[in-house]
């Protein structure tokens, strides 16, 4: 089990090292009122520092390495 968790932060880790973030459109309201609604896409951006990557990198290599199986 804990080779598989070491795998999956090894994954993780190099994905969030490759991207660094992403972008998602939203669609808000804008006006409501009564039967007239107005919206609008909004794009929201989503970013986690690339460090982050590193230290799930190096932890799921480490679990990797301890488990013994």
């Amino acid at each position: 089990m804990n080779k598989t968790i070491g795998i999956v932060l090894i994954v993780v880790g190099i994905i969030m090292l490759i991207w660094t973030g992403f972008t998602y459109t939203k669609k808000e309201k804008i006006i409501d009122a009564g039967p007239v609604q107005v919206s609008a896409d909004k794009q929201k951006t989503v970013n986690w520092p690339p460090y982050l990557g590193g230290i799930l990198l190096v932890g799921g290599i480490v679990i990797v390495a301890i488990s013994k199986k």
